[in-house]
């Protein structure tokens, strides 16, 4: 049996997620009062046939604090049952999910009580931290399509076997913002910038021209293997934790050169190894989902 906890910030995309989850065969439930759970939960391990093997529930705000709080401890009881249990939490920036909610112009479920937006989603950020805390898999979806999400769900979580580890590489802009959803974030500002030259302006890290100017420096390819051999060592210790997802992000100023060269070679590398492993670049202009994201 799999149970998948689809929760995060209202705006984020749990929606999307659960119907994804739901396309894929996936028994789902949202909005169902944490209190309750447990007993659903019960019932299903009861149930004959095959309709609850694969459930995911969707978890928001509209629960108390004390309810949100057993949510960690189900989660690890189900595992210690031999549940094959994940935690999969969804954020975005503040301003993106204040242009989300600008041009949907739905209500945040906590912006009664005469609390303003921006006041909502800080006092939602506080009342989902036990769960944020907990998750297996965080995703920053701020600078991710519908498209997008619904792909690394389907790579990072549908397409993982039970047991083994989905390692995602990403390259980002530090002028952007560091991503939320990164466990190691490691800096190639200092490496010899391509956007300086002006046949290499336009061009990205996946270019062949970009390829052979980084290729040149020495010092480039000294930082993939410093990153490659600290992701060496630590996989097996996070692998012997229990945790099954790990994200590694690369920045550059822009995100558009130096740190996509580098996640293509670190996820090529880790692919001979390793039997998901999936190359993201948050920050390409290109917004192609096929130039955005791939499998390894």
């Amino acid at each position: 049996m799999r149970i998948i906890f689809v929760s995060g910030l209202s705006g984020s995309g749990k929606s999307v997620a659960l119907h994804l989850l739901e396309d894929l065969g996936f028994y789902c439930i949202d909005n169902l009062p944490a209190a309750l759970l447990k007993p659903f939960i019960s019932h299903t391990v009861r149930s004959q046939g095959q309709t609850y093997q694969r459930t995911a529930f969707g978890l928001d705000a509209r629960n108390t604090p004390a309810d949100i709080a057993t949510v960690p401890a189900l989660v690890d009881e189900l595992r210690r049952s031999g549940i094959h249990c994940e935690l999969i939490f969804l954020l975005a920036g503040e301003e993106e999910l204040l242009r989300r909610y600008a041009e949907t112009r739905r209500r945040h479920p906590l912006s009664g009580d005469g609390l303003a937006l921006r006041e909502a989603i800080e006092a939602e950020r506080r009342l989902l931290e036990p769960i944020a805390n907990a998750a297996d898999l965080m995703v920053d979806t701020s600078r991710m399509s519908v498209h997008e999400l619904r792909e690394l769900i389907q790579k990072r979580v549908e397409m993982r076997d039970p047991g083994r580890m989905s390692l995602q590489f990403e390259s980002f802009g530090f002028k952007h913002g560091i991503p939320g959803d990164a466990d190691f974030v490691f800096d190639a500002r200092a490496l010899p910038n391509p956007y300086w030259e002006p046949t290499l302006r336009g061009l990205t890290g996946r270019d062949p021209e970009v390829r052979r100017f980084l290729e040149l420096h020495a010092s480039v390819g000294a930082l993939i293997d410093d990153i490659a051999r600290f992701m060496e060592a630590r996989i097996p210790e996070i692998h012997s934790a229990g945790r099954r997802y790990l994200t590694v992000a690369i920045g550059c100023t822009g995100g558009q050169h130096r740190s996509v060269y580098i996640v293509e070679r670190l996820a090529e590398r880790f692919a001979e190894r390793y039997p998901l492993v999936t190359a993201r670049h948050t920050s390409l202009r290109d917004a192609r989902p096929d130039a955005s994201e791939q499998t390894h």
